[in-house]
């Protein structure tokens, strides 16, 4: 982390209003002797809440130690799971989050266009990267799980599948308009059909 990344990093941090709804049904998942299992649960929460009050989604230390306190639990134990798992953000990111697979099925179905699109419509040039005007950070990541509907470009939470270069860019350029485009298939497919059309056995092949 950089010494300007540290220094963006708060000395104090509550949980609000709607987050402590939220942790109160997690909590209620748990036994109270196994309540640190929802450090993860309780890690997007205090990311949502930060994109809530910043527009960016991401932990901060001092928050580290307040998922600690709560669950009674070594505040290393916290870090050690927010510091594993990618989709947690330790350090400030953009208003939107572009996450691109390029594992094999995305790559074989065009995730470089995909990666190229970002990195014209923002500016980015590097994965890691957040655009001048703080809307966008680019990151590569692993299989999202969603390969027969490759290649997949994941903005925050959601999933846009079938995506290509022109469609990427038009979302990019809605984002900057404030506007959200509906996730799912970008050629409207349903589900993870086929792309041409449905298949069946012709009726004197179906086994009878």
């Amino acid at each position: 982390m950089s010494e300007n990344k540290m220094n963006i990093q708060p000395t104090d941090f509550t949980f609000d209003k709607e987050s402590e709804k939220q942790i109160a049904l997690v909590l209620a998942k748990y036994p109270k002797a196994r309540k640190a299992s929802a450090v993860i649960p309780l890690l997007y929460i205090v990311q949502d809440q930060m994109k809530r009050l910043t527009k960016s989604a991401w932990i901060p230390k001092i928050a580290m130690s307040v998922i600690a306190k709560r669950l009674e639990i070594a505040p290393i134990r916290v870090f050690e799971i927010a510091t594993f798992y990618t989709m947690f953000n330790l350090e400030p990111i953009g208003q939107y989050h572009l996450q691109v697979c390029g594992t094999t099925p995305c790559w074989l179905r065009g995730s470089d266009d995909i990666v190229a699109a970002c990195k014209k419509a923002t500016g980015i040039k590097e994965y890691g990267e957040t655009s001048k005007d703080g809307l966008f950070t680019l990151s590569e990541v692993e299989c999202l799980g969603a390969c027969a509907n490759a290649p997949i470009l994941q903005v925050d939470r959601d999933y846009y599948e079938d995506m290509d270069g022109q469609k990427t860019i038009e979302l990019i350029e809605a984002l900057k308009r404030g506007e959200k485009l509906t996730p799912g298939s970008a050629i409207n497919r349903k589900s993870s059909e086929p792309v041409s059309q449905k298949q069946s056995l012709p009726e004197n092949l179906r086994t009878k």
